[in-house]
């Protein structure tokens, strides 16, 4: 049981609206993310998304830059889902999900991540609520609670 689990049944964590959260199941640590209560399903910003089949199983392959002025660097996922997720702009979408490992500090657990096109969107990575009730507080007058970003 991981520190996230057993916060779900006691007291919550306040986090702000945006955090540093770290994905360690992709590499990915630092990543600028939005907190959102009105989406159910994280998502991660991806861009050329292709399912490929490596050693008999599907996976996806697609492209991540962390920070602006970054090339972008390959990432790849087995494919444990694909579902229709209605966008922000009210626009139906079929997604890629993937498992991720997510960490907000040393509160980790596993949940999981689809895959959009979110280049128009100011952070990379947006927290749904299906991950944010497993024992957080989103305060929403507040930002960087758990760490501010390094320059």
């Amino acid at each position: 049981m991981t520190a996230a689990t057993k916060n779900h049944s006691s007291k919550k964590v306040e986090i702000g609206w945006c955090e540093m959260v770290d994905i360690p199941s992709l590499g990915l640590l630092q990543v600028h993310a939005k907190m959102d209560t009105g989406a159910a399903t994280s998502s991660i910003h991806a861009t050329r998304v292709k399912p490929v089949i490596r050693n008999g199983a599907a996976y996806v392959e697609f492209w991540f830059r962390l920070n602006a002025g970054e090339k972008p660097k390959r990432y790849e996922a087995p494919i444990i889902d694909r579902r229709t997720v209605r966008s922000s702009n009210g626009e139906k979408q079929e997604r890629y999900v993937i498992a991720a490992q997510f960490c907000f500090g040393k509160l980790c657990w596993n949940g999981q991540l689809t895959l959009a096109n979110r280049r128009s969107m100011a952070f990379p990575l947006l927290i749904g609520r299906r991950a944010l009730r497993r024992g957080f507080l989103v305060n929403s007058g507040r930002r960087w609670v758990l760490g501010k970003p390094t320059e």
